[in-house]
């Protein structure tokens, strides 16, 4: 089921992060929110994390060594970010491929600073993650419109693209 939620929102993905705009990544709608740099490369670093959630036994977001995660690179292109989603959503296909359903219901760790923030079972974290991502990209369908950059169709049409 997990491989089958990766191969339905993949394309959707792709969809919202081809249309990011150049030249805008500093823009932010309110102080407290994310630039649109940021929020675009987490949405194209995200499925990376499916990989890593199958493979490593935790992650720590904020280590006690200070070195910034290879998870969260910051990139400037919408190409860049498009071939960043598309090796880390390629890469945990094939994670998921090679797993067993037992070790799925294995314990996975979400860390800061060396303190547990959440936990449970891998396949519930999994899709856990490709919720987050799919709320992480409404939020940018939101940058895109205050940014009046067409709104690609996801789920159903959008008012720019009535493919569905």
């Amino acid at each position: 089921m997990l491989v089958a939620d990766i191969d339905r929102e993949a394309p959707l993905t792709r969809r919202v992060l081809e249309a990011c705009p150049f030249g805008i990544n500093d823009w932010k709608p309110h102080p407290k929110s994310m630039t649109f740099g940021r929020l675009a490369s987490l949405i194209a670093m995200m499925p990376s994390w499916l990989t890593m959630q199958v493979e490593d036994a935790d992650y720590d977001l904020m280590p006690a060594s200070g070195v910034p995660s290879k998870f969260a690179q910051q990139f400037k292109t919408a190409a860049e970010m498009v071939r960043a989603m598309d090796e880390g959503f390629g890469a945990a296909r094939a994670a998921l491929q090679r797993t067993t359903d037992d070790h799925l219901m294995t314990t996975w760790l979400l860390k800061m600073k060396g303190n547990v923030v959440t936990e449970g079972p891998r396949h519930v974290m999994l899709r856990d993650t490709l919720m987050h991502l799919s709320h992480h990209r409404g939020q940018l369908t939101v940058y895109l419109r205050l940014n009046d950059v067409k709104v690609p169709a996801i789920y159903g049409p959008s008012a720019d693209e009535q493919r569905f």
